[in-house]
């Protein structure tokens, strides 16, 4: 455990060598947050596992990694409105968010996105330390009773879906959700790549596979409106101020993801659209959370996401400067490439047939299966696919369905 206080010296002649490794994570990040399916955790294992073959001081390394991870939470929104194919975290907002897009809105999604991430910086960096402190502070309380925090989460999920039905329904979900998890968390898989493992068929599987096979007799992305904000800028302010405190609690706490926690925390911002407070809530929780994450790391010595797990494991030196340097600019370049990209990715999503392109993903989300897990991972990916598709059955949110990694934490598995 290092001391929040403690920094590694940091020679001003190292800051060109430094921007090039921090560029060329962001360029890895945007590649990795605009396939579809892949989860940000696979993706920092994969960076784990080349970490040491990359020639250059560790510092730097970490630098790269750490922006390539900031970089993805910004452009994994791409996809998700596009396609419907969320990584995990951003499983809350993929509904609410095609919505936008079916409506033509999808632009304007795009942009509330990008500024609930930026905000979410902004405000995550001044208030990581008296969080921090705070967190350590409730940390050993809050660890002895995680299951019990975790099963008010799950219970207020259910409460306060609109009707006994989806309640009903909410809790199935829950349950199937944690059963899967409960089979197949555990399970080493022998797959082509070494650094693979079996959350990205599971959160494909649950989040992405149900909205692709749902829309395969639909008629894809219409032409998109303008690119006008239609969210008043205080409420854009107070959904990204809720989300990045939200951030804080992910950063710490097992098992709570970023589209759990925007859930629960919505209801405490004003929000005369839910759609797009979604949409702002969980993507500040999703960057937010890295920050967060890193000084947990720092305070308490423990890796929070797959990102700071793969930072840990190369051993690379807590350098708070250095590597908030690299969010910061990490967190710049991805506020413009979200819109700049994201208008040309739903263009061209848009001329694309939608049978041919959702069939086609779900290959693609099959392919990257086997890649991460083998042939247990093309199972794990079919059987949460069909687990995916009960929420919609039932009318409950897709959000449930997180219960794949909450479950086995409140068992203690």
């Amino acid at each position: 455990m290092v001391s929040l206080t403690e920094s590694v010296v940091f020679a001003p002649e190292s800051a060109l060598p430094a921007l090039g490794f921090v560029a060329g994570g962001i360029a890895l990040g945007t590649v990795s947050g605009l396939v579809p399916g892949l989860h940000a955790n696979n993706f920092a294992l994969l960076l784990a596992a080349a970490a040491p073959q990359v020639p250059g001081p560790a510092l730097f390394v970490g630098a790269a990694m750490l922006a390539a991870g900031v970089t993805h939470t910004f452009l994994d929104v791409v996809p998700t409105l596009a396609l419907g194919v969320p990584d995990a975290a951003m499983a809350a907002s993929a509904l609410p968010g095609h919505r936008l897009v079916i409506a033509g809105r999808g632009r304007e999604a795009l942009r509330l996105s990008a500024l609930g991430s930026a905000l979410a910086v902004v405000l995550a960096v001044p208030l990581a330390l008296p969080m921090t402190e705070l967190m350590v502070a409730v940390y050993p309380m809050v660890r002895a009773r995680l299951p019990l925090v975790l099963a008010g989460i799950v219970l207020f999920l259910i409460v306060t879906e609109r009707s006994n039905p989806a309640r009903v329904g909410g809790l199935l979900s829950f349950l199937l959700g944690a059963g899967l998890g409960w089979l197949t968390l555990d399970i080493e898989p022998s797959a082509p790549l070494a650094s693979g493992g079996v959350l990205m068929p599971l959160f494909a599987g649950l989040f992405g596979a149900p909205v692709l096979i749902e829309a395969i007799d639909g008629a894809g992305v219409p032409e998109q409106a303008d690119t006008a904000v239609t969210t008043p800028r205080r409420t854009i302010g107070l959904t990204a101020f809720v989300g990045t405190v939200s951030g804080a609690i992910v950063g710490y706490l097992p098992g709570v993801s970023a589209a759990v926690a925007a859930t629960v925390t919505l209801p405490a911002v004003p929000n005369d659209d839910g759609a797009r407070g979604f949409l702002v809530a969980t993507s500040g929780v999703n960057t937010s959370n890295t920050i967060f994450a890193l000084f947990a790391l720092v305070a308490l010595g423990s890796p929070r996401t797959g990102v700071l797990v793969a930072l840990d494991s190369t051993g690379v030196p807590l350098d708070l400067p250095l590597l908030l340097a690299g969010v910061g600019l990490a967190a710049g370049v991805g506020f413009v490439f979200v819109p700049v990209i994201g208008d040309r990715y739903l263009r061209t999503v848009g001329r694309v047939d939608y049978t041919y392109l959702s069939v086609g993903v779900l290959c693609l989300l099959v392919v990257l299966a086997y890649l991460f897990s083998g042939f247990i991972g093309i199972g794990a990916f079919c059987a949460s696919a069909l687990i995916g598709l009960v929420p919609a059955m039932v009318g409950a949110r897709r959000v449930h369905l997180m219960g794949v990694l909450m479950g086995p934490l409140m068992l203690g598995i």
